[in-house]
């Protein structure tokens, strides 16, 4: 009996931890309804149907990433972007993530950061801010970072630009 009640304290315990998003998700949900802000979500589903649509030769490397994406998730306004990025960098958890990249390139504050290792990783995130504006942009599956620049500019990703950076530094 007391190893059933110690399971079941283990589980109510483990439920909310599991439910409760990690640091980029919750700062996504605290803006997503701000009228100030663009959202954009785009499912696994989405990368299914992009990578089964994509038959052609000539985008079979943009089928072989999509495949393997399970989602992407972008936030971006222009009002006030110095103060969300600085925002967003101090909630991103730096023990969980690598720094990738960091470019301060005409008042524009770029971040690269990864979850994983190696030039496949589970998570990629592009912190932009500047004068003009501020982007958070998060790539979850497993992904090729050879690979990722060509799919978000081949997708005309808002804050893409930025992701040419990394192909500059190889």
């Amino acid at each position: 009996m007391r190893t059933v009640i110690t399971i079941l304290a283990f589980v109510i315990a483990y439920l909310p931890a599991q439910s409760q998003n990690n640091a980029i998700d919750r700062f996504f949900s605290a803006y997503e309804n701000n009228e100030n802000f663009t959202v954009v979500f785009v499912s696994p589903k989405m990368f299914e149907m992009v990578a089964k649509a994509t038959n052609d030769s000539k985008n079979s490397d943009i089928k072989e990433l999509v495949k393997d994406i399970r989602g992407l998730k972008i936030l971006s306004t222009k009002k006030d972007p110095l103060k969300y990025y600085n925002e967003a960098s101090k909630k991103i958890p730096l023990n969980e993530y690598e720094v990738l990249m960091t470019v301060k390139d005409k008042g524009d504050n770029v971040k690269f950061l990864t979850k994983g290792s190696g030039d496949i990783v589970d998570e990629l995130l592009l912190l932009v801010g500047g004068s003009d504006d501020f982007v958070l942009m998060s790539f979850v599956g497993k992904l090729d970072l050879n690979k990722i620049s060509k799919l978000a500019n081949k997708l005309d990703i808002q804050g893409s630009e930025h992701l040419d950076k990394l192909k500059d530094k190889k």
